[in-house]
């Protein structure tokens, strides 16, 4: 753990920083050999099928994502504040309540998915193949969050560390996983999708387990379940909804675009796809130092230390801006 209250705001932020940074980079490689795997092993139909719907699926995983970190900022207050007990009832709540909003998203998802792929002028003869790929995607969303959820509460307790070590390992996994499904299985897209969502889970059980047996602060019994505080769910829902709406902005305007692009034909969809990946390389500053004062000011909040919190922020943006 690694208290963001005390020593220098600079170093802090800067190591605190630099894992979120290898992390994000670790998840762009995976994105792009995954590009590569299905494009070169599936063809360009494939590739275009599953970029047809990627912002769909960044859209939606991004809010849990946003979700997942907005909660995080509440557990941060509580471990800033030395208020110990409410670490763990914040982290409990935050493993319910994102759980539940991660199933409706996964109901809704699935029964409206036809409708949904209409509204984005998905190509006829790329709808089949687009539907197998993202109908397994929203499938897994539930594994999915919960993985960012304890990923953010180790971040919150100031250990960055150790989600990019299980990031690693479920990066590994995944393209282990698509060579498995694509090439030697003949899966397609499907089992592209699948290895996604198997390495997510894995992660998830790696990352419990290792809570589990390294920070009693995170290890729950019943009764953190039991009684949840109204103000905190108050206050824990406004933070992680807004986070998560945050989070959805650019998506919903990629989802936008994606509407109109879908209607170019095939090449154009595959030309998008390859470029988005590059893209994404340019935006990897803004979510590390995002996530990174999400903690530092939650935990300084919650000891009550605003100067540090207004100095925090400044060297943020300097540091974003270089």
């Amino acid at each position: 753990m690694k208290d963001l209250t005390k020593g220098k705001p600079s170093t802090l932020i800067l190591a605190f920083a630099l894992p979120i940074f290898f992390a994000n980079l670790l998840q762009l490689t995976y994105s792009l050999v995954d590009t590569r795997i299905v494009g070169t092993f599936l063809g360009e139909d494939a590739l275009a099928a599953v970029g047809a719907t990627t912002t769909l699926s960044n859209l939606i995983i991004g809010f849990l994502q946003g979700l997942s970190g907005g909660f995080a900022i509440i557990i941060a207050q509580k471990f800033g504040a030395k208020d110990y007990k409410n670490v763990k009832k914040s982290f409990a709540m935050s493993l319910t309540m994102g759980t539940g909003i991660a199933i409706f998203f996964t109901v809704f998802g699935l029964l409206f998915l036809q409708p949904i792929l209409n509204i984005l002028n998905v190509p006829s003869d790329l709808m089949a193949t687009a539907k197998s790929y993202i109908f397994v995607i929203i499938a897994g969303l539930v594994a999915t969050f919960l993985y960012d959820a304890c990923a953010a509460a180790l971040r919150s307790l100031g250990d960055t560390v150790t989600p990019l070590v299980i990031l690693a390992i479920s990066v590994a996994l995944n393209i282990v996983g698509d060579l498995l499904f694509v090439v030697v299985l003949k899966s397609g897209v499907r089992g592209a999708a699948i290895a996604t969502v198997l390495a997510q889970a894995i992660a998830f059980v790696v990352c419990w387990i290792y809570m589990v047996k390294r920070y009693e602060l995170l290890r729950l019994s019943r009764e953190d379940f039991k009684d949840p505080n109204p103000v905190m769910v108050k206050n824990m829902l406004g933070a992680g909804m807004s986070m998560g709406f945050m989070s959805s902005l650019i998506n919903i305007g990629s989802l936008t675009l994606q509407t109109a692009i879908n209607k170019l034909g095939n090449d154009y969809i595959v030309a998008q796809t390859a470029a988005r990946k590059l893209t994404e390389m340019f935006m990897i500053m803004f979510t590390v130092f995002g996530n990174t004062m999400a903690t530092y000011c939650g935990q300084n909040l919650g000891a009550g230390k605003i100067d540090r919190i207004k100095k925090g922020i400044w060297l943020a943006i300097f540091y974003t801006c270089i």
